[in-house]
C-alpha cells in the first residue's frame, strides 16, 4: 500500500534536484528526496548506483553541483558537516569509524566533541551528565559488559552498535546509517534492528538507511528509494519496489 501522509507535515530532510559530478562522471543526477519526522526510509540500488554519494551529499560530507538540501526547513546546501550536526543530524559510515585504542565509554564521550569541546575535555570525570548519558546508551545497546574494553577488541557487530551509540550521543533527530548490517553476524543484526526500531518508536528518531540486505530494509522501513546509475528509479513501500519490474531488472539482474 502506498504511504499516505498528512500534507501539512513538512520533510525533516529534503533534497531537491541533487546532482553530483566527479569530473565527467555524473554520480547523482537530479534526485529529489525526502525523509519525514520519525520516519524510517531505505535507500537501495546496485553497486555503483550512487547511494553512498547521495548519502554524502545529503549529510554534507560531499558538496553538490546542482540542487539544494534542506534540514528542518533550513537550507544546508553550503553548510559544513559539523554545522549540520549542530542542527540535529548524525551519521555512521560504511567503514566503521571508532577509536580502537579507546574504551567503549571513552569513544562515547569523545563523540560529543562536535559541540565545540576538545576531545580530552570529554574524558574528564567532571563531565557527569555526559558520562551518565553515555552509560545509559551503552546499556541500551547491550554493550555494558564491554564498557571499559578497548573498542579494537570488539566484534564487527559490537563496533557497529558502538558507532550507532556514538551517533546518538548528541541526541540527533535524524540518523543516517550506512550499511549497519554489513559484516555482522545474524544474531547481532537482529539486535541492531531491534535497537533501531526502539529508537524510532520510543524516542522518535528518524532514520535514513543505506543497506544491501533487503530483509533488513523491509523489516524497518515504511518507504524505500531505489537508485540506478545515479538516478531515482523508484520510490514506494518495500513491497511496491520489490515488485517493480524496473527495480528487479536493475537491482537483481533478472
Amino acid at each position: 500500500m502506498t504511504v499516505v501522509r498528512d500534507p501539512s507535515v513538512k520533510p525533516l530532510l529534503e533534497g531537491r534536484g541533487v546532482t553530483k559530478r566527479f569530473g565527467g562522471l555524473v554520480a547523482v543526477q537530479s534526485v529529489d528526496f525526502a525523509v519525514y519526522p520519525q520516519e524510517m526510509v531505505g535507500l537501495i540500488g546496485p553497486n555503483g548506483s550512487g547511494k553512498t554519494t547521495l548519502f554524502d551529499c545529503l549529510s554534507r560530507v560531499q558538496s553538490i553541483d546542482e540542487g539544494r538540501v534542506l534540514f528542518k526547513g533550513i537550507d544546508i546546501t553550503s553548510k559544513k558537516p559539523h554545522s549540520v550536526a549542530h542542527l540535529g543530524m548524525a551519521r555512521t559510515f560504511q567503514v566503521i569509524r571508532v577509536y580502537r585504542k579507546l574504551t567503549v565509554l571513552e569513544n562515547m564521550l569523545v563523540s560529543r566533541q562536535w559541540r565545540g569541546e576538545t576531545i580530552w575535555s570529554q574524558l574528564r570525570p567532571s563531565q557527569a551528565d555526559t558520562e551518565e548519558r553515555a552509560r545509559e546508551l551503552i546499556n541500551f545497546l547491550s554493550l555494558e559488559h564491554l564498557t571499559l574494553e578497548p573498542a579494537g577488541t570488539l566484534s564487527g557487530g559490537q563496533r557497529r552498535l558502538l558507532e550507532l551509540g556514538m551517533a546518538l550521543m548528541p541526541d540527533p533527530d535524524l540518523i543516517l546509517l550506512d550499511e549497519a548490517a554489513s559484516g555482522v553476524n545474524p544474531t547481532l543484526v537482529e539486535t541492531i534492528k531491534d535497537r533501531i526500531r526502539r529508537l524510532n518508536e520510543e524516542r522518535g528518531k528518524a532514520f535514513l538507511i543505506v543497506e544491501h540486505d533487503m530483509r533488513f530494509i523491509s523489516d524497518l522501513c515504511t518507504r524505500v528509494y531505489v537508485l540506478n546509475y545515479g538516478e531515482k528509479l523508484a520510490e514506494g513501500t518495500p513491497e511496491e519496489v520489490m515488485e517493480d519490474e524496473a527495480v528487479i531488472e536493475a537491482y537483481f539482474g533478472t
